[in-house]
């Protein structure tokens, strides 16, 4: 697990590796990840966009961007929690992925960038 704080926004990640649903013959590993974003600031907060960057031990990288996450664009009272989970396939047994959420203050609609730590994707065969 990771964590990150950024502009009073807590940021944390677990990542599990989906053996049941990964085809490792045919390069296909898939790794589930689910966030958990605090609000612990004194603002109201919507998340608007999220931007990602995958990376593959093959040295394999992508970038995916869009409008919030998992179809949402959540407003986060102080105090208020959100989580989601989602997930990721990648071509190797290991890779990482990192990225950033822009959130906008209620208030004054003042938009800032939130850091979503990285956060490594490894099948447990590989740590051993």
């Amino acid at each position: 697990m990771v964590t990150h704080v950024t502009q009073g926004i807590r940021v944390t990640v677990e990542t599990r590796f989906r053996e049941e649903q990964s085809r490792p013959e045919f390069g296909d590993f898939l790794f589930t990840y689910r966030i958990s974003i605090e609000n612990k600031s004194d603002y109201t907060v919507q998340l608007l966009r999220r931007q990602w960057f995958i990376f593959d031990s093959n040295g394999e990288h992508s970038q995916v961007e869009g409008e919030g996450v998992v179809g949402q664009q959540p407003i986060l009272s102080p105090g208020d929690v959100y989580e989601y989970e989602s997930a990721c396939h990648l071509e190797t047994d290991m890779g990482s992925m990192m990225g950033t959420y822009t959130m906008q203050r209620q208030q004054d609609r003042l938009q800032f960038k939130v850091e979503i730590p990285r956060f490594e994707l490894i099948t447990p065969q590989r740590l051993n």
